[in-house]
């Protein structure tokens, strides 16, 4: 049997690990202690020879190849606050994955840089143009950070990122229509800044015609994630996306629909959560992030370490969240993956 909500306890992982045996139409694959024995061998790093100097990101290492192309590295980093707080195993793996099987699923929407996956970790793309604006889609008032909407709508901010929100909305509700709320994007250690739709054209950092068709295209990416992710029993709360130009013309890249960069929850937690004022069950890095300010931390100060079981837990929402939206079983790829990305990227030709 499983245990309904109570407004005396929070959702149980065993609520949560029961319901994704008991939802997806495959078994969950890896076990708690599968996943802790997977931690000492989580990708922290590659270091490539005869692929030029490395582009260390937040969560991918990245290597500028001849001719306009470029290798990004999804290791299993993992940051929140604009900070990089550890490792989770196989996350690199489901985030590079899931972000090709989503920039399959929405090429007819817009074009992304995507060429080849010569590893589970690994993407061969296009070289573009990026955007100094990561787009924010959201379809529900929520969130921890102090840049979340319903953050600053909590706190009285008049007109968050320009938008006029109707009064007493209450933290997970859903808005009126998903909303654009972009941001400008951040060195390495530095925090993105909120922006405004129309501060992105009068502060010159996309010109009106191309922004406006960055936002028609963002808001339909953000409705063909939001029907597939119900399709998996999964509510797309909100999104991130990143714009380039390649040879002049738009295209997705990053990534998409991911749990780094998308807030998921189970669908069938939310009626009752809101029923008893809780939050659902999130399938994502909030998950990891409420961890961490419930410790007090928001990305200042020493970074508390996390458990071996807390690590496998998140891991776990990140394989859980892959099969729900892909429908297909998570097939964890050879460890040690080093070894493995270097022996696949050696006969690597484009």
């Amino acid at each position: 049997m499983i245990l309904g909500p109570s407004p005396y306890r929070p959702w149980s992982l065993v609520y949560f690990f029961q319901t994704i045996e008991q939802t997806n139409k495959t078994p969950f694959m890896l076990t708690q202690d599968e996943l802790i024995a997977a931690i000492p061998y989580a990708l922290e790093t590659v270091d490539l020879e005869g692929f030029g100097e490395k582009i260390q990101g937040k969560v991918r290492d990245m290597y500028r190849l001849e001719g306009g192309f470029r290798l990004l590295i999804a290791t299993d980093r993992v940051s929140a606050f604009d900070r990089v707080l550890g490792l989770i195993p196989y996350k690199g793996q489901v985030l590079n994955q899931l972000a090709a099987w989503w920039f399959a699923e929405t090429r007819d929407i817009v074009a992304n840089h995507l060429i080849s996956t010569p590893d589970p970790n690994v993407m061969l793309v296009h070289e573009a143009e990026p955007l100094p604006v990561e787009v924010i889609v959201r379809g529900y008032i929520t969130g921890v950070t102090g840049t979340s909407l319903w953050t600053l709508y909590n706190q009285g901010v008049e007109k968050p990122y320009g938008l006029d929100l109707p009064p007493g909305l209450k933290k997970n509700d859903p808005l009126p229509q998903p909303v654009i709320t972009p941001t400008t994007k951040a060195e390495k250690g530095q925090h993105d800044e909120r922006l405004t739709a129309d501060e992105v054209v009068t502060k010159g950092l996309v010109e009106p015609a191309l922004w406006a068709e960055v936002q028609k295209t963002a808001l339909a990416l953000y409705e063909r994630g939001r029907r597939l992710a119900m399709r998996g029993g999964l509510v797309l709360v909100d999104t991130k996306y990143e714009f380039g130009l390649i040879d002049g013309h738009l295209a997705l890249i990053d990534e998409i629909h991911t749990p780094d960069s998308s807030r998921f929850w189970l669908a069938e937690t939310y009626g009752p959560a809101r029923t008893f004022g809780k939050d659902p069950e999130n399938l994502d890095k909030e998950y990891l992030r409420k961890w961490f300010v419930q410790r007090g931390y928001r990305g200042e100060g020493p970074i508390p370490q996390m458990p071996p079981k807390f690590i496998a837990h998140v891991a776990a929402r990140y394989i859980a969240a892959y099969e729900k939206l892909t429908l297909e079983t998570f097939e964890p790829a050879e460890l040690p993956a080093q070894e493995r990305i270097r022996r696949n990227l050696s006969t690597l030709s484009f």
